[in-house]
C-alpha cells in the first residue's frame, strides 16, 4: 500500500482484513511499535535490566505493553463524511511506515462509520528542510481540510507553518517532531519527551559503564527537534558524572551507512571508546555494524525497532533500545485531524500535545519484540 511514503491512501477491503487479523493476532503486518496511547506528561518507561533469578508473566514484558494495536475511535461524530488530509515527514524509512500502520487502522474504522479519509503520505528520500519547505508549499494550494507536518528543522519550518496558518490553512504536527514553541500550529500528535528518552537510554549506559569512560553521540538530522533533543538529554547525563567523557558528537542524517561510516571514524580517533549513545532509529544500526566489524567492546544504546537493530539487541551488541509507540501516533493523529477539520481547537476533545509512551526494552525483550512485529521466533 505504501509506495516510499509518496502515493495517496485509500483503505481496501484487503487491508481492513490483514490488520484484523494482525490485531487478533497481536502480530504487526509490517513491523511497527504498536502501544497503547498515553496523556501522560511524562511518559518514557525505563525498564531496569532482570538478573537471571528474576522472572515475570509474559503480560508484564515490555515488549508486550510497548506494542498494542487494540484502538478504538472516540464518541466525536465527524461533521462531513468524506475528509482529504496531507502529511508530509522527514524521510522515507521503515519508521515512518510504522506510523502510518495506525493511520491505515484509524481510517478502517472510520470507514465502518461511513466516512472516508484520503491523505497524501510524502517525504524525500533524504531529510532536507528545504525539500519540506517546497511540499507545504504546494500542499497549500490543494484542497486539504488540514496539513500535517513532522517538522524536519523547528527554526525553517516552524515560521512558515505560522504563515500557514495566519492565510487559514488547518496545521497540526505529528510523529517524533513538533514545531518551535510558541508556533501557531494548532495541535501536536507524537513523542513529547524525546530530551528525557535520550536521558534514560544515556542513564542506563552511565550505570553499564559504573559511571566512567569514553563515550560518543551520533545524532541525526540537523535541527530535527527529536534528534536534537535526545542528544542534549544525552549530553547533559554524561555531564552529571565526572569520569565520564563525550569524544565525539556527529550527525549522520538518519542514514545506516553513515552512522557506519562514522562509527568507523570514531573508533579510529578512539580505540577505547566505551560507549555510544543513537538518537534515532538507523544508527544504532551502522553503529553495531561498525563494533562488530571492529570487535569493539563499546556499549550501544539506541532508538526503536528496526529490525536488524533488534536483532543486535538479541544478540547482546546493541544494550538497550527505546521504542515509540508508532501505532498510537499514527492512529492519533487521523482522529485528531478530523477534529481539526471539523473547526475544534484543542480543549476537552483533544489535548493541544498528545502524548505518545516510548518503552527501553533490553536483551531479554528482544526476542518477543522480534515475534510480535516480524513474526520472527528465535
Amino acid at each position: 500500500m505504501r509506495n516510499n511514503g509518496k502515493h495517496i491512501i485509500l483503505l481496501s477491503v484487503a487491508l481492513a482484513a490483514a490488520l484484523v487479523c494482525a490485531a487478533c493476532s497481536s502480530t504487526s503486518p509490517a513491523g511497527g511499535p504498536i502501544g497503547p496511547s498515553s496523556t501522560n506528561e511524562t511518559n518514557a518507561t525505563v525498564q531496569e535490566e532482570p538478573t537471571e533469578a528474576q522472572t515475570s508473566p509474559k503480560t508484564d514484558d515490555p515488549a508486550n505493553t510497548a506494542v498494542d494495536f487494540d484502538h478504538e475511535l472516540d464518541s466525536y461524530k465527524p461533521h462531513k463524511d468524506k475528509y482529504n488530509f496531507y502529511f508530509t515527514y522527514k524521510t522515507v524509512h521503515a519508521w515512518w511506515d510504522a506510523v502510518a500502520l495506525g493511520m491505515e487502522e484509524a481510517q478502517r474504522q472510520f470507514l465502518d462509520k461511513g466516512i472516508v479519509i484520503t491523505y497524501e503520505y510524502m517525504a524525500p528520500n533524504g531529510a532536507s528542510a528545504e525539500d519540506q519547505a517546497q511540499r507545504l508549499s504546494a500542499a497549500q494550494q490543494g484542497n486539504y481540510d488540514v496539513i500535517g507536518v513532522d517538522v524536519a528543522d523547528e527554526a525553517v519550518i516552524s515560521p512558515i507553518l505560522d504563515k500557514m496558518v495566519d492565510s487559514g490553512t488547518k496545521v497540526m504536527t505529528f510523529s517524533s517532531s513538533d514545531a518551535a514553541k510558541g508556533c501557531k500550529r494548532i495541535a501536536y500528535v507524537g513523542n513529547t519527551h524525546n530530551y528525557q528518552d535520550g536521558a534514560d537510554l544515556t542513564e542506563a549506559l552511565c550505570e553499564k559503564l559504573g559511571h566512567k569512560g569514553k563515550v560518543a553521540i551520533l545524532v541525526g538530522s540537523v535541527g530535527a527537534p527529536c534528534h536534537e533533543d535526545r542528544a542534549r538529554g544525552a549530553k547533559d547525563t554524561i555531564a552529571k558524572y565526572p569520569n565520564m567523557e563525550l569524544v565525539a558528537t556527529e550527525y549522520d542524517l538518519d542514514s545506516v551507512d553513515l552512522a557506519y561510516d562514522l562509527t568507523l571514524q570514531i573508533l579510529k580517533d578512539c580505540p577505547d571508546l566505551d560507549g555510544i549513545v543513537c538518537c534515532n532509529m538507523s544508527n544504532p544500526v551502522g553503529a553495531a555494524r561498525a563494533i562488530t566489524q571492529k570487535k569493539s567492546d563499546s556499549v550501544i544504546v539506541g532508538m526503536d525497532h528496526d529490525e536488524e537493530a533488534l536483532r543486535y539487541l538479541d544478540d547482546g551488541i546493541i544494550y538497550c533500545l527505546g521504542v515509540q509507540d508508532c501505532f498510537s501516533i499514527g492512529f492519533d493523529t487521523i482522529q485528531t485531524a478530523v477534529k481539526i477539520a471539523d473547526g475544534n481547537t484543542p480543549g476537552e476533545l483533544f489535548p493541544e500535545q498528545t502524548d505518545e509512551p516510548t518503552t527501553v526494552i533490553y536483551q531479554k525483550d528482544a526476542a518477543l519484540m522480534l515475534e510480535l512485529l516480524y513474526g520472527e521466533i528465535s
